[in-house]
């Protein structure tokens, strides 16, 4: 009488063996996707911060084939195409993240960055002007100094840039780009500062080198800047100089300068010798 009872024992260990092995199994299940998903987000970052901007459009193109509602990698696919130089690309794919019901206020500061990258100010401000005044990142204020700049505000346009630098710890894009807009408006002493500021912040920045050595220049100090600087760059910045010494009429000093650049740089600098021969007369052929 007792093999009922013993096989009902054992029928349920043989069940509740089964429902832990089951409960095992959907165990792991969840471990590996829950690393599967980790390792996609790494992977993901990491192609928008190191990867080839090529390779991370086609890996976010990819992803999105697979799952056409994942806002994150459309996000991806947009900030690789601005990395790849495609922002007419980019702005389509931006606009459809901006639409989003998840999008946030960055989103729609990425669309109007796009918009600027296209040359088109107007749709810029608009996106701009329709995000809330309180949200206030370092990427909104940039683009606003960037609009009031086009439009020739100035006092608008140093309040954007001083409160954007403000808003970051690595200001030198910034500032370089507050030094280009004193450049424009004719007050290159001014612009000379915020160049010399973006290099304390950012050293291997070559745009600020190059501004930097244009505002000497257009105060009429052909010396180099105290600032690091390979042979390459050294002998383009005096290419720079000598440029704008010949346009201010100081030939004789762009000449001089021409030639420095020519014996400076390691290899073959065409295009000061083509500057030179052009200023002596002998074209550019």
């Amino acid at each position: 009488m007792r093999h009922p009872i013993l096989l009902t024992l054992l029928a349920g260990s043989v069940a509740a063996l089964s429902a832990c092995q089951d409960s095992s199994k959907a165990s792991v299940t969840r471990a590996i996707d829950s690393v599967t998903a980790v390792d996609q987000q790494n992977l993901a970052e990491l192609m928008l911060v190191a990867g080839d901007p090529d390779e991370a459009v086609a890996y976010f193109e990819g992803q999105l084939e697979e799952n056409p509602d994942h806002l994150g990698n459309r996000r991806g696919l947009a900030r690789s195409l601005v990395r790849a130089g495609r922002a007419s690309d980019a702005v389509p794919v931006w606009r459809e993240v901006a639409r989003h019901p998840e999008a946030e206020h960055d989103d729609s500061v990425m669309l109007a960055d796009a918009y600027i990258r296209v040359n088109n100010w107007e749709q810029a401000e608009k996106t701009l002007n329709a995000i809330p005044p309180t949200h206030e990142t370092y990427d909104r204020y940039r683009l606003e100094a960037m609009i009031a700049d086009s439009k020739e505000q100035w006092n608008r346009a140093d309040h954007f840039y001083e409160t954007a630098a403000g808003l970051t710890t690595r200001p030198a894009r910034v500032l370089n780009n507050w030094g280009d807009s004193k450049l424009t408006r004719g007050n290159p002493r001014e612009a000379e500062q915020l160049f010399n500021q973006a290099l304390q912040h950012d050293p291997e920045m070559f745009t600020a080198k190059n501004n930097l050595a244009l505002a000497r220049a257009g105060q009429g100090n052909y010396s180099l800047p105290m600032v690091r600087m390979s042979q390459p760059e050294r002998a383009q910045l005096l290419h720079t100089m000598a440029i704008v010494a010949i346009r201010k009429g100081d030939t004789n000093v762009g000449r001089t300068l021409l030639n420095d650049a020519i014996e400076t740089h390691p290899q073959h600098f065409d295009e000061a010798v083509r500057a030179l021969r052009a200023l002596d007369g002998g074209g550019t052929g």
